[in-house]
């Protein structure tokens, strides 16, 4: 690179012959004096080994000569001055070469080096060459290194030593030598020729926004050092980085053109930082919408606070979305569970509140709540620690009063807590290996559509997936595996759960889930759980198993369609009900299961796949559909599929209601259900009362409340073998267990029938 070729910049000063007025015995700068008519200086038109030349007599302590003129200094441009000198007569003096810095307003840039190594002349008639290099980078051979606030020099040299001598200067040559530093033809710039000086200190801020600006769609270098970046500094040029970057937390680095992962942990030199910078710019930059991780492993030794990464926001709401990586889980004690006992009172009149909290300060946001009325997966979603209050993602059914309280806070990889709120933002092939030391992922408070889609949450200590409050609004995740690390555990020691969710329209879809406690615990309504496959089992014969997807809405309009639901069960309970007995609200409604494959290995005979749980009095199935399911038993079988807990509470079967039971299969199932149930009677001996028993096919267990069909199937015949026409009336909901249906005739009759009976109405 040659500017003064390529640009036509003048950089050369004129002659001596042209005039000894533009030259200064000063710094150069307008109104110094000069040369002209100087009686220590005069022009020599025809030396020997120069030409023309200046005679000067060295008259003070420092005799200077500076170039009136304003030689231009460039971006990632070097210029050497070059002067030749001979002594002709008395003291010998010392020489160097000179400058003074100039800034765009013409004042003086202080502090910088501004004279090359002296030279001795050390004989008469001696040609001697001195020079000197000037520029903006702090390479090896640049002699006054300026920075990049200079824009011009007033340049020429100093006599130095003892005065009184008289010494012969050849014109001075000011020339471009970038190309001693760079390839003629480069297509990149290099902060350092911008001013960064790369040792980790001083703030090379500027020179990185300087060499941006200059690139131009070059790339920008940062070749080998430390740079210390005390500003925001954006990218708008592709960079490279030979050096590293050292930048405070709520400092940003935004790279957009090498917006990667890979690239920003060669900017940090640590793929943790790397991480939170990259995450920091992802949500304070508007070009790029997604993070590629780039194939990298990123190893993890303590929990990253993701919202600490991005300091200066506590809401976002644009889609953002981080993919292709993984994060590995090192052995380190942050990995430890933080547990806190506290006592707290619960009124069931606030639900989501606990108060009077003994040292809630020590409660952390995010910690599982334990006590006795305390649902599963109820969490800590804020606190007040000046009102001594704690904010709950869901209610307690059974908590009224003072109690103490058990508060575990478990690790998470990713954590996304500190948000106030976090909405549409999504992760995609990603694996948290959480190596049985931590959990995955907990979300914000409060947001809409998180997503996490083809990811593999391996081995997670306590949670894969936790939501604190209704973060998980319209939550999607799709064809993810979750794998586990209590495979060699009984089904009912088992502590580690897939997922949570709070609030409504979840959708959960063709993910895979192995030997959890539960696949997921689902408290909103409206959401849809299809194509999944989750199974628990163990080797343990006619074992204990749990619920694999846990329900716990009443009214909870959601479709379990198309999943393969294996050694495990769909419970359907109330339990973060504040009020558990009915009391006038939709009771257990709007559930539809349908096209499932259900399967259990190795069960015991009492085993169901499908359990009604109330945690209060007075409830009953105001809405359900179980169609088209099948249901298998291998290596034993099982009395029946669905089932009433009364841990707590029964229903009231007396107000059931839509209830569809029908076109299920049955493998090994001792009784198969349905409802309406077609029963078909065969009355032998006559009599005025046909007993229709039901009793073991009604869905639940439930009463024999009405009758949609009676259709005979032979003629009727009274005692004396006569064919009668007459129509039976029904009793419903007879017999000890109210499970029968009576038919009464006028008199004693025969004959068969066909009855359609329902459990509801």
């Amino acid at each position: 690179m040659n500017k003064a070729i390529t640009d036509g910049i003048v950089f050369m000063p004129p002659t001596f012959a042209a005039g000894l007025d533009q030259w200064s015995s000063q710094e150069g700068t307008p109104g110094s004096d000069t040369y002209a008519d100087a009686l220590n200086a005069a022009l020599v038109p025809a030396d020997q080994d120069f030409g023309g030349a200046l005679e000067l007599q060295k008259v003070d302590a420092v005799q200077k000569l500076r170039y009136m003129g304003e030689t231009p200094l460039l971006p990632g441009c070097y210029l050497r001055i070059t002067a030749r000198i001979k002594a002709i007569s008395g003291n010998l003096p010392l020489v160097r070469i000179a400058g003074w810095a100039g800034s765009p307003g013409g004042a003086h840039v202080p502090g910088l080096t501004e004279t090359g190594p002296e030279v001795t002349l050390q004989a008469y008639g001696e040609v001697v060459e001195v020079s000197a290099i000037v520029g903006a980078g702090a390479r090896q051979g640049v002699d006054m290194v300026w920075g990049a606030e200079p824009v011009f020099g007033h340049f020429g040299l100093d006599l130095t030593g003892p005065s009184g001598g008289i010494v012969r200067i050849d014109d001075l040559v000011i020339e471009d030598v970038t190309r001693v530093f760079l390839r003629d033809m480069m297509n990149w710039v290099d902060v350092r020729d911008y001013g960064a000086i790369g040792d980790g200190v001083t703030d090379d801020s500027a020179a990185f926004h300087a060499a941006d600006a200059a690139a131009q769609g070059r790339r920008v270098l940062v070749s080998a050092g430390t740079y210390r970046l005390a500003q925001n500094v954006t990218f708008e040029s592709p960079v490279q980085f030979e050096g590293t970057v050292q930048m405070n937390d709520d400092t940003r680095l935004v790279l957009s053109r090498n917006f990667d992962l890979p690239s920003y942990i060669n900017a940090l030199g640590d793929e943790v930082q790397a991480f939170r910078k990259a995450f920091q710019a992802l949500l304070n930059n508007a070009d790029h919408e997604s993070l590629d991780l780039g194939g990298r492993r990123i190893n993890l030794s303590a929990p990253i606070d993701m919202q600490a990464a991005v300091a200066n926001r506590t809401q976002y709401a644009q889609r953002r979305h981080i993919h292709n990586g993984q994060f590995y889980v090192e052995v380190s004690p942050e990995w430890e569970t933080g547990v806190v006992t506290s006592q707290a009172s619960y009124d069931p009149a606030d639900p989501l509140r606990l108060t009077g909290v003994v040292n809630v300060a020590n409660i952390p946001v995010g910690a599982l709540i334990e006590g006795a009325g305390v649902g599963r997966e109820v969490y800590v979603r804020a606190r007040n620690v000046g009102t001594q209050e704690i904010t709950l993602s869901m209610p307690l059914f059974d908590a009224a009063g003072t109690q103490a309280f058990t508060f575990r806070r478990f690790k998470y990889l990713l954590d996304f807590t500190g948000f106030d709120q976090l909405s549409k933002f999504s992760m995609s092939d990603i694996e948290f290996q959480c190596n049985g030391r931590a959990s995955a992922v907990i979300l914000a408070p409060t947001g809409l559509i998180f997503q996490l889609r083809d990811c593999f949450i391996t081995r997670p200590k306590d949670r894969g997936l936790t939501s604190i409050g209704i973060g998980c609004q319209g939550m999607l995740i799709d064809r993810c595996q979750f794998l586990t690390d209590q495979g060699n555990m009984r089904a009912q020691d088992r502590t580690v759960i897939g997922l949570n969710a709070n609030a409504n329209d979840v959708k959960l879809r063709n993910n895979r889930i192995t030997q959890f406690r539960h696949f997921a615990v689902l408290g909103g309504t409206s959401s849809i759980v299809s194509g999944n496959h989750w199974f628990q089992g163990d080797n343990e014969p006619q074992g204990v198993r749990t619920a694999g997807l846990v329900l716990t809405s009443t009214h909870n309009r959601v479709t379990i369609s198309g999943n393969y639901i294996d050694n495990c069960f769909i419970e359907w309970a109330n339990e973060h009900d504040p009020h558990p007995p009915f009391a006038g609200e939709f009771s257990f409604s709007a559930l539809n299961i349908a096209d499932n494959i259900f399967q259990a290995i190795d069960v015991a005979p009492w085993f169901r796949f499908v359990v009604v749980k109330p945690y209060g009095p007075g409830h009953f199935i105001d809405g359900l559909t179980m169609v088209g399911n099948m249901f298998r038993a291998i290596r034993g079988h099982i009395d029946r599929v669905e089932h009433v807990d009364t841990s707590f509470a029964g229903l009231d079967y007396d107000r059931m209601r839509n209830i569809v039971v029908k076109g299920n299969m049955f493998n090994a199932v001792e009784q198969s259900v349905t409802n309406p149930v077609v029963i078909q009677h065969d009355q032998a001996t006559p009599a005025a009362t046909w007993v229709i028993d039901g009793a073991g096919l009604l869905a639940f267990g439930g009463n024999a409340r009405n009758v949609d069909a009676l259709v005979m199937r032979s003629r009727v015949k009274d005692a004396a073998n006569t064919t009668r026409h007459e129509m039976p009336y029904a009793f419903t909901a007879q017999g000890a267990n109210r499970d029968q249906v009576h038919l009464g005739w006028p008199e004693p009759m025969s004959g068969k029938a066909s009855v359609t009976v329902r459990m509801d109405n």
